[in-house]
């Protein structure tokens, strides 16, 4: 590691010794004119830095020679994105993935290793080195798929969820890889089982001892901190816990991304937790925008010219056939069509994982270094793909896996002064008073079931997905008076709002909130109104509650608008200072009376 670093500091080093500032200039002035222009014209971030790197890279305008330095160091990007992930990941929750990490994730890497291997095989290559390049591209992109999930806010999501947990037990797999890569080397059988036993405990040793100190030091280090600490020194510690994590699971044999996620896991029930998450968070973006451009500019164009051949046939090749198996696996374990797909095309690539696979078996003489470069470029072209299928899968690709559509009609040209984007219960409940003033409304919902039970009922209702603004046209969100958001997923609805006011900032917009976090990022992202899902009726079993034990339903009155006062007040307080703001206004039971 320490000369990854050094490695990368004389990329960007002055010949004299200083920092040559042109040269971060050049990194920060390529990524903010190349992100922004992409993500305008609805390519993604990811691509933006992919094709700033190959511009700015050996191969284009040539400011950089040593792409793989940038990777190196930039890879901090990754580790720091899975400490975040870690950080929303109690172990209770973690605990209920295990089948879906164990189970799942063994599956389908299992399964794609037999596919994959074919592939060099039937190329005319040794069956060890075959297995090798196959077992490569089977570990996907945790920068990539990680940077996808978050843009396309399906990070909290259960297919994204399920996703994650094929990523963790991918970075799991790392150990048992290398350890076949050794045995796999010419005279690598004669390695004794002591030898193997040793890299297992060791990889278990710092497992353990980084739980010991997650459980016993971390939060205790972190409370001196923030009493006698200044603000920088809680940054430093946050990044410590980090990086340290990194380095003891890597001196341990596994991953630095495993063990940034087990620190993440640690203090996700620490009440530093948040704090945390937002010193971390800005060096998380630049280092993995880093990494990107470091991607980019690794796309050995040289190489790709001298084994076109080999390259044009590997890359759809293996592609191709992770998906398959990915779909397969997905549909084999009851997830719906479209999210097979959809996890096919976000997984399809291989990741960052193989450079290292790669380096190592072409040091133990399996691979030959002609082909650990063109293993190298096919895996840095199916990551530059990546983002062009999912743009491709998001705008045609739901056409073809959605469910049956018989009787369900897609929005044309809609014109009701209101317009309700989800028509569940909350929804239907939402149209009941509109419809009653004499009010017109268009209703859009994804779930067909949904919709053709509505008709049932008297409702007419149309199959749009209120997060792509080509939809939200169609239903005539440009000419509404009002327009209702009551999606029963926070992160759509959160999504659904901020197009909306961003599109059409005159229309009010009223929104359903799952809680009271999500309320607040309602606010944040400008709806004119919301309200908790669950609020008025948890006051309304209040009162009946404070009745039942003896008040006066005049009493009752006052005590339920006091609740709402004081509720009013906090929320106030909240928007202005944050979710932990306002604690004084909310009645507590710590110091009640002893009960009779």
């Amino acid at each position: 590691m320490a000369g990854e670093v050094t490695a990368a500091a004389e990329t960007v080093a002055h010949h004299g010794g200083g920092v040559d500032l042109v040269a971060v200039v050049v990194l920060l002035a390529a990524s903010v004119v190349a992100v922004p222009l992409f993500r305008r014209i609805g390519l993604g971030s990811v691509l933006g830095y992919l094709a700033a790197g190959l511009a700015i890279g050996p191969y284009g305008l040539g400011f950089f020679s040593d792409a793989q330095a940038i990777i190196h160091v930039a890879e901090l990007g990754v580790v720091l994105f899975l400490f975040i992930i870690g950080l929303e990941m109690q172990p209770s929750r973690l605990w209920s993935m295990r089948a879906e990490i164990f189970g799942l994730g063994a599956l389908q890497v299992g399964l794609a290793i037999v596919a994959l291997a074919w592939v060099g095989w039937a190329l005319g290559y040794p069956m060890e080195a075959s297995f090798v390049a196959g077992t490569g591209f089977v570990l996907t992109s945790t920068a990539i798929v990680m940077q996808m999930l978050e843009e396309r806010r399906q990070m909290g999501t259960p297919p994204g969820r399920r996703i994650i947990a094929i990523l963790l037990l991918e970075d799991l797999a790392i150990v048992p890889l290398l350890a076949l890569v050794a045995f796999l080397a010419p005279g690598g059988e004669s390695a004794t089982l002591a030898d193997r036993l040793w890299s297992v405990a060791l990889g278990l040793g710092a497992i353990a001892a980084l739980v010991v100190a997650g459980r016993y030091l971390l939060d205790p280090m972190f409370r001196l901190l923030a009493r006698f600490g200044a603000r920088e020194v809680m940054t430093a510690a946050a990044l410590l816990v980090v990086l340290g994590a990194a380095v003891l699971m890597q001196a341990g044999g596994l991953s630095m991304a495993m063990g940034a996620f087990l620190a993440g896991v640690l203090l996700s029930e620490s009440s530093f937790r948040h704090q945390l998450e937002a010193d971390v968070e800005p060096f998380r973006g630049l280092l993995l925008g880093l990494f990107f451009l470091g991607v980019g500019m690794a796309l050995d164009l040289n190489i790709i010219a001298a084994n076109w051949a080999v390259i044009v046939i590997s890359v759809p090749a293996f592609m191709i056939l992770k998906m398959l198996v990915i779909y397969g696996v997905a549909r084999l374990t009851r997830a719906p069509r479209s999210e097979a797909v959809e996890r096919a095309v976000l997984m399809a690539q291989g990741g960052e994982f193989a450079f290292v696979l790669y380096a190592s078996a072409t040091q133990f003489g399996i691979l030959e270094p002609e082909w650990n470069a063109n293993l190298t470029a096919i895996i840095i072209i199916s990551m530059v793909l990546t983002p062009l299928m999912v743009i491709l899968h998001d705008r045609f690709g739901r056409r073809m896996v959605t469910e049956d559509m018989e009787g369900v009609e897609i929005p044309e040209a809609l014109s009701a002064p209101v317009l309700i984007i989800g028509f569940g219960r909350v929804g239907q409940i939402v149209s009941q008073p509109l419809l009653a003033r004499g009010h017109s409304i268009s209703a859009i919902e994804t779930d067909t079931d949904m919709i053709r039970a509505a008709e049932s009922f008297g409702f007419k209702v149309w199959y749009g997905d209120g997060t792509r603004l080509d939809i939200l046209h169609a239903a005539g969100a440009g000419h509404a008076r009002l327009i209702v958001v009551a999606t029963d997923k926070a992160e759509t609805t959160t999504r659904i709002v901020e197009m909306l006011k961003h599109e059409f900032p005159m229309i009010p917009v009223l929104a359903r909130a799952f809680d009271r976090g999500h309320a607040l990022e309602l606010v944040a992202k400008g709806a004119d109104w919301q309200i908790r899902e669950t609020f008025e009726s948890a006051v309304a079993m209040g009162r009946e509650a404070v009745i039942r034990l003896g008040a006066s339903d005049e009493e009752a009155e006052e005590l339920i608008e006091g609740v709402l006062q004081r509720d009013r007040e906090r929320f106030a307080v909240q928007t202005v200072e944050g979710i932990y703001a306002g604690r004084d206004l909310l009645l507590g039971n710590l110091n009640q009376p002893p009960a009779h």
